[in-house]
Parts: C-alpha cells; structure tokens; sequence
C-alpha cells in the first residue's frame, strides 16, 4: 500500500489532461479484468435504465469504470496539490453558500458520484465539518486518506460504527455535516423506497436528522468538467419544507433528486455498488448470477 501511495503521489505533479487520460486507460482495462464488478454494474445499469440496449449497458458500464478510476488517481492532487492548484482546478457553480456556514444546523447532501471527494475537498477548504467514513482495511491507506481530507481545516471524521451521535453532538457546534445519503447498509434505519423504479433500501438519516436539528440541507454535487479541465462542484438551493411531517415522502424526494443528477452524468455515478443488495422480503437476490453450462 506504501507502495501505491508513493505513486499516487508522483502522479499527482502530472497534468490533468495527462494524468485523466491514464486513468480511463487503466479503467478500460479494469472493465475486462473485473468481472464481479462489472457485473455489478450492469445489473444496476439493467434495472435503473432498462430503456438502454444491452450493447449501450456495457458501454456506459466501460466509461463508468473509466471515470471511476480517473477520479482515484485524480485524488492524489486533491490530497497534495497546492491551493493555487486548487483553485484553478475547481470551478464552483454558484458560490460556496458561507452564509449558511456557522448560521445554524447544516447538512451539505453528496450523493456517491465518482467525484465526491472534490466536493469534501472544496468544503474543508472553507472551514471545519464532520462527516462519516467507513474505516478502510489497510491502516496505512487509511491514514493516507484522513490527511488528505483534513489537510486545510480541522475535520471531525466519525466511523460508522460510531453511530449518530457524534454527528449530533458536532452539529450542535455549528459544524456542518456532509452526507452520503446513497448506500445500501442494510434495512436498519432504512425504508425501502423507489431508486429509479426499483425498490432500494434507503437511509433515512438525512431526514430523521434534518428534523431533530432543524438543520438546513444543501444537495452539492461535484462532477468532471469537459476536457480534463478540472472539477465543477454545485451547490445547489437549500430544500424548502424539508423533511416535512412524511418520513417516507422525504426520503422518496432525496432519491428523486439523485435520480434527475444521475441522468446529468450517468457514468459518474457510483455503479460498482449493490444498491440493491437488501431486498424486500420474498424478493430474490438480484446480482447472483446464473450458473454457467458445463
């Protein structure tokens, strides 16, 4: 891991359009190397857009798997490049919303988009937060991974194991809290609600926390910009009436809106993921495969 690290490092002083064009060379490799994965995709890609051929499936599914692993080895400037970088490589549509910062309870809401690590890095350069990350198996890498996000300012980075309560407490303080609102965990504070037309389980912290802070939730999406040059992180308007009396209604509305910035740049999404691997009761496991003739 050392090892890969070093070069995630030495990658990182190359430029843009260079580095890019090496990660969707090793990401159309990764596609036939991968088939578990790329498995992985297809299904979702069969169930969330079913109006797609099978040949248009597996190409969007190849450019997934190229700007995925861009985004990876693009991560290596947003832990050691310089802020003049940065900056030059970040374009930020509207504005970083500071007035909301420090005002009050705050949610910054970031789907799973290939990105998303721009999005964090744009907002720890404004100033202290907290969020939640699942502790990586290798110590070394994950060591890597906490400079990285925490470089520019003081980020409280909870475990998931830790559970809600520390997010509560760094809420209190007026630290904004970015979300990753989007992945199966199971049916435990979960509602299986519509992901595209398919039932998916689906957390219902934003909304459950939302409501007990009384925090304003702000959707930022962070995507490629044309022509390796750069990053475009979005802020969008702070959701009105949000979550409102209906758990189940906000809930379905979060995923609404993923849904319409998924058809924006659907091979960013984050496809490689189960996001359907709970099912609702009886219902058979979609991503096991048949088996193959003798």
């Amino acid at each position: 891991m050392r090892l890969a690290l070093g070069l995630l490092w030495l990658l990182h002083w190359l430029p843009l359009p260079l580095l890019g064009r090496l990660g969707e060379a090793v990401g159309a490799l990764l596609f036939l190397l991968m088939p578990n994965r790329r498995h992985v995709a297809l299904t979702n890609l069969r169930l969330c857009l079913p109006a797609l051929s099978e040949a248009e499936r597996r190409r969007l599914a190849r450019r997934h798997f190229q700007d995925y692993t861009r985004a990876i080895l693009e991560r290596g400037i947003l832990w050691w490049a310089s802020p003049t970088r940065l900056q030059r490589l970040i374009q930020i549509e509207p504005a970083v919303p500071l007035e909301l910062i420090g005002a009050g309870p705050l949610i910054f809401l970031c789907p799973h988009f290939v990105c998303l690590d721009v999005a964090a890095t744009t907002l720890a350069q404004v100033g202290p937060g907290c969020s939640i990350y699942t502790r990586q198996r290798s110590k070394v890498f994950d060591r890597a991974l906490l400079r990285g996000r925490t470089r520019f300012h003081p980020i409280a980075l909870f475990s998931r194991e830790e559970g809600v309560k520390p997010i509560l407490r760094a809420m209190r303080r007026n630290l904004p809290f970015m979300m990753l609102p989007d992945m199966d965990f199971g049916s435990k504070d979960a509602e299986f609600v519509p992901f595209f037309g398919v039932p998916a389980a689906t957390l219902t912290a934003p909304a459950r926390i939302a409501g007990l802070t009384g925090a304003t939730v702000v959707p930022v999406i962070a995507t490629f910009l044309p022509g390796y040059r750069g990053w475009r992180v979005r802020f969008f308007p702070p959701w009105q009436d949000y979550p409102g009396a209906d758990l189940s209604a906000a809930t379905r509305r979060m995923n609404a809106f993923i849904e319409e910035r998924v058809r924006e740049a659907p091979s960013e999404y984050f496809w490689t993921h189960k996001r359907f691997k709970t099912r609702p009761p009886g219902v058979a496991d979609v991503y096991r495969q048949a088996p193959q003739p003798d």
